[in-house]
């Protein structure tokens, strides 16, 4: 299938914009983690989910469960661009009232399929949900993303076991391995690799890919389609911070939001890779 990826990447720019001005509008939040998943969440709104933003809750809609649910910045900032709610809701995220809160809410935000923040939780939803498309002889897919710190969770491990033991095909997993959580290098904290080795040991279908390459995103997603009787899991290697030069790699970022004048930097790096 063609893909338009030159703008796809536009628009995973423009969504890297969008999580700099909320984050730094709100001064709270987490930028690390958000930049390193735009273009996972960029290909499955843009072009890969069979969704309707006019009708947030279709039956057949495709579901994604942001399980790293601080990861919130980039979900709105995509579901905005998509349309699901106007962007003007961007800049009110963490305040009293706004639909945007820190962590995504089922309940208040369009678009929205699952309210996540205690980590570990997001894949045994997303097993709920693909079992009961199964059960209801639905062809819709369930996507979840979660952060290789969150692996470290015991709930991820039963809920992989599950997925496997009932066959969960219509699932798939994409693990934003940025190699960095809030104390530091994920290797060091306490550490889950090899990721790939062990989710194959519970019974998954296992790509590893370049988590910023469009290109791969989209091999990977074909593939999971072509792969039955077991669900897959995406081993996406991204870079904390991705596209702004001063929160690369630094476990720094990972909770703290940019003041005014880091984000202009920030802002004058992006508008000057979207002006190509």
């Amino acid at each position: 299938m063609a893909r338009d990826i030159q703008n796809l990447k536009k628009t995973a720019n423009i969504i890297r914009q969008d999580i700099i001005k909320m984050l730094a509008e709100s001064a709270s939040g987490h930028p690390g983690g958000s930049l390193s998943a735009v273009e996972i969440l960029t290909a499955l709104y843009f072009e890969e989910m069979n969704i309707d933003p006019k009708n947030p809750r279709w039956d057949d809609r495709d579901r994604f469960v942001l399980s790293k649910g601080h990861g919130a910045p980039v979900l709105y900032a995509a579901l905005a661009e998509r349309g699901y709610f106007e962007k003007k809701h961007l800049l009110t995220l963490r305040k009293i009232g706004s639909i945007l809160q820190g962590h995504p809410n089922m309940n208040d935000t369009p678009g929205v399929d699952m309210s996540t923040g205690s980590l570990g939780q997001g894949l045994s939803v997303a097993n709920g949900m693909a079992l009961a498309g199964k059960l209801d002889k639905k062809d819709y897919r369930v996507y979840v993303l979660l952060g290789d710190g969150e692996l470290e969770e015991g709930q991820v491990w039963e809920a992989a076991m599950t997925s496997a033991h009932y066959k969960l095909d219509n699932l798939m997993a994409f693990v934003d391995n940025n190699g960095l959580q809030i104390d530091g290098p994920v290797s060091e904290v306490m550490n889950p690799t090899p990721i790939g080795e062990k989710f194959k040991a519970f019974g998954w279908h296992v790509i590893e890919i370049d988590g910023h390459d469009f290109e791969q995103i989209f091999s990977a997603i074909d593939e999971a389609k072509n792969t039955k009787g077991k669900p897959t899991v995406v081993v996406a290697k991204t870079v904390k911070g991705k596209g702004v030069s001063f929160m690369e790699n630094l476990a720094s970022w990972h909770g703290n939001a940019p003041s005014k004048e880091q984000a202009q930097k920030a802002l004058e790096e992006l508008g000057g890779a979207i002006n190509g």
